[in-house]
């Protein structure tokens, strides 16, 4: 019987919007509701996209760039671990590949969690998980560098932001020592017209000037031929990519002291295989935060970790 005076239904709220994540064939690709989005494979756990809202992508990735897991991913942000470039012979990773064995080998995704705004109009932010064990190299691997590890490694996408960070665990008994890096290629749109502040004063590793030391004088770093330098900045301070005289990216770090900026330029790209268009070198600028001057020991049971914020600006 319809009753004259019933109640009325109580209001139902709508369901914010959610991060959305698809994983297929050993790609996973994560959206916000506010049109950011992120890709990365899981051989490396490598990022080969970041978009901000308005569709622009902030990362370069070689057009040439194997990512059928045949070879390290030529671009986006190719994760270095335990060793950064060649391994030196008097080192327990003198055996491993440059830049070790973290960029070629298949991750496993572990999940996500995300953050709500605080107008709880949607979520803001969502962060994944990846996970890489000494269980899960090969012997060959192994054999090279035969400790018992476990790595976290999270990629935060947020409103115009992206965050990177590795968590770094010694499940043996034996000490290990590492190096670390995320190789960030950021896309721009010419090295020519694009200047790094925020090192002014520091020290560098110049490897094009055979490795000698220098102290880096200008405020406004220009590239104007090859360029592949190691910084130790005297503290935490933010680094800034300015283009055309605006400010495109804002690069912060935590418990990562050096900073790798690399440009290969033209003539050192067009012997690149996987290197395409061979233009590109005026395309991308790698601000690379990392351990990589010296040697972070882990002792059994300790842990250690490092991040990396990339912040777009345009």
């Amino acid at each position: 019987m319809d009753r004259k005076n019933k109640p009325s239904p109580l209001p139902t709220s709508p369901s914010l919007p959610q991060p959305t994540i698809d994983l297929t064939d050993n790609v996973l690709t994560a959206h916000l509701p506010s049109g950011d989005s992120v890709t990365v494979h899981l051989y490396g756990a490598t990022v080969t996209s970041w978009k901000t809202a308005n569709g622009a992508e902030k990362l370069f990735l070689s057009t040439a760039a194997a990512l059928d897991g045949s070879k390290p991913i030529r671009g986006g942000i190719p994760l270095v671990f335990p060793v950064f470039g060649p391994p030196p012979k008097d080192h327990t990773t003198s055996k491993l590949p440059q830049h070790g064995f973290a960029r070629n080998n298949y991750w496993e995704f572990l999940g996500k969690s995300s953050t709500e705004s605080t107008d709880r109009k949607a979520d803001d932010s969502v962060k994944l998980d990846f996970g890489l064990s000494s269980g899960m190299l090969d012997e060959a691997t192994k054999a090279k560098w035969p400790f018992e590890f476990g790595l976290v490694y999270s990629v935060t996408l947020g409103k115009g932001k992206l965050e990177c960070g590795l968590h770094v665990q010694n499940k043996g008994s034996e000490a290990f020592e590492f190096q670390c890096l995320f190789h960030t290629y950021l896309a721009i749109k010419d090295i020519k017209k694009t200047t790094i502040s925020g090192l002014e004063s520091a020290q560098y590793i110049d490897k094009v000037r055979n490795a000698q030391t220098f102290t880096e004088e200008s405020n406004a770093i220009t590239c104007t031929g090859e360029t592949d330098r190691v910084y130790t900045p005297k503290d935490d301070s933010p680094l800034t990519v300015t283009e055309g005289g605006k400010s495109s990216f804002v690069v912060t770090r935590d418990a990562l002291p050096n900073v790798t900026v690399w440009n290969g330029w033209e003539d050192k790209i067009k012997g690149m295989g996987d290197f395409e268009p061979k233009d590109g070198w005026l395309r991308y600028l790698c601000i690379e935060p990392g351990s990589v001057n010296s040697w972070t020991k882990l002792e059994g049971g300790d842990a250690w970790e490092g991040s990396a914020t990339f912040e777009s600006k345009l």
